[in-house]
C-alpha cells in the first residue's frame, strides 16, 4: 500500500460531513463550523527523526520552527490564520536538555511570528528517536475558505515562490557539500531547515475572490497538483519552461549533478502555494505578488480528463513531449 491507499482506507471509516463538520479527510485541514460566518480549520502533522530531520545537520531551534511552520502552511493553504497549537513530543530517555531548550525556543519564535498560542499537548518517552506531532487550529471566513476541489477546466495553474529549493537544500545537507561560504547555496539549505509558510499571501488570495482551488506544496508539484485534479475531477498540463527556476537551484543542480526540472516537479517541502484561477486574472494576481513581495508564476492549465502531464521541450527541436507525472512526488511508503 502507498500513502494514498492508507489515507483512502481511513477516509472510508471517517465522517465526511456531519453536524458542525463541514469537511473531514481530503483537504489540507478539517473544516468545522464555528458560526455561520466563520469556520475552524484543524490540521496535524508529525516530524520523525531521520525521516523528516537529522539532528546532525538540523539545529534544534530550527526543528522547532519547522514543526510549527509545516502545520501553519496548511492553514494558509485554505486562506486562514493560525490561532492555537498543541504539541505532542516523544523523547528518548537520554535526551539532551540543551537540545530541548533550543527546540522550545524555536517553537516559541514560530508562534510569535505567526501570532498563535501554544495551548497544550503531551510528552512521552520514545524507545528510539524524537517524534514531534503538532496540531494547529486556525480560523477562516466561511465564504472565503479555499478548497482543493473547485478547479475548473480552463483555469490557469499558479505557484508562489521558487520550486525545488528545499529538496536541493536537503541534498546539500546529505552530501555534506561545502555551502556555508556560498550565500546562494545557504539559501537552499535554509529553505529545507526553516521553511516560511505563505500566510499573508494565502489571506490575500482568499480575499481576492479569484482563486478556485488551492493547497500547499509539501509532497512536490506532481503529487500536490494531482490531489487538486483528483478532488476536482479534472486534469492538468504544466509547461516545464514556465516552472520558476531560481539561480541558486541552477547552481546546486550543476554541483550535485541533479536535474533541476526533476527537483521542481518531485521535490517536497517547498511549502509554497499552488492554486488555480480563471484566465484573465493575471493583472490582479500580479498586483497581489507585488504587494506581498512573493513571486507568482503561471505554469500551466487545468484540462478536462484526469491526471497531470508536463510538457517537456526537447533541446534543438520545436516539438515537445507530454509526460504523465501524476502523483510522482514524495510518498512515505514508496520513497527512500
Amino acid at each position: 500500500m502507498n500513502e494514498r491507499d492508507i489515507i483512502n482506507l481511513l477516509h472510508g471509516e471517517a465522517a465526511s460531513e456531519r453536524n458542525s463538520l463541514v469537511l473531514g479527510i481530503g483537504d489540507d485541514c478539517a473544516v468545522i463550523e464555528k458560526s455561520p460566518e466563520q469556520y475552524w480549520l484543524v490540521t496535524m502533522d508529525t516530524l520523525v527523526e531521520t525521516v523528516h530531520f537529522d539532528p546532525l545537520w538540523h539545529p534544534a531551534e530550527k526543528i522547532g520552527r519547522k514543526a510549527v511552520a509545516v502545520n501553519v502552511s496548511d492553514i494558509a493553504a485554505m486562506g486562514g490564520t493560525p490561532k492555537f497549537i498543541f504539541l505532542s513530543l516523544a523523547l528518548p530517555a537520554d535526551f539532551d536538555r540543551n537540545w530541548l531548550q533550543q527546540f522550545t525556543k524555536g517553537i516559541k519564535g514560530s508562534c510569535q511570528e505567526y501570532e498563535c498560542i501554544l495551548a497544550g499537548g503531551d510528552t512521552v518517552k520514545s524507545p528510539a528517536g524524537i517524534v514531534i506531532t503538532i496540531t494547529v487550529i486556525g480560523e477562516v471566513e466561511s465564504k472565503k475558505t479555499l478548497y482543493r476541489k473547485n478547479a475548473r477546466p480552463g483555469d490557469k495553474v499558479w505557484v508562489s515562490g521558487f520550486l525545488g529549493q528545499a529538496a536541493a537544500g536537503l541534498e546539500l545537507c546529505r552530501t555534506r557539500k561545502k555551502y556555508k561560504n556560498e550565500p546562494a547555496l545557504q539559501l537552499l539549505v535554509e529553505s529545507h531547515l526553516n521553511p516560511q509558510p505563505r500566510v499573508k499571501l494565502g489571506l490575500m488570495l482568499a480575499q481576492s475572490g479569484l482563486v478556485h482551488s488551492m493547497m500547499d506544496l509539501s509532497d512536490g508539484l506532481a503529487s500536490d497538483l494531482a490531489h487538486i485534479c483528483e478532488q476536482s475531477g479534472v486534469g492538468a498540463v504544466i509547461d516545464s519552461a514556465k516552472l520558476p527556476l531560481g539561480v541558486p537551484l541552477q547552481q546546486a543542480a550543476q554541483m550535485l549533478g541533479i536535474d533541476s526540472i526533476e527537483l521542481m516537479i518531485t521535490g517536497g517541502e517547498d511549502y509554497e502555494l499552488i492554486f488555480t484561477a480563471p484566465t484573465g486574472s493575471r493583472q490582479h494576481l500580479d498586483t497581489i505578488a507585488l504587494e506581498s513581495g512573493i513571486n507568482l508564476s503561471c505554469i500551466g492549465e487545468i484540462t478536462k480528463g484526469q491526471g497531470v502531464q508536463i510538457r517537456k521541450h526537447v533541446t534543438g527541436d520545436d516539438d515537445h513531449r507530454l509526460i504523465d507525472i501524476t502523483f510522482a512526488g514524495f510518498d512515505h511508503f514508496q520513497s527512500s
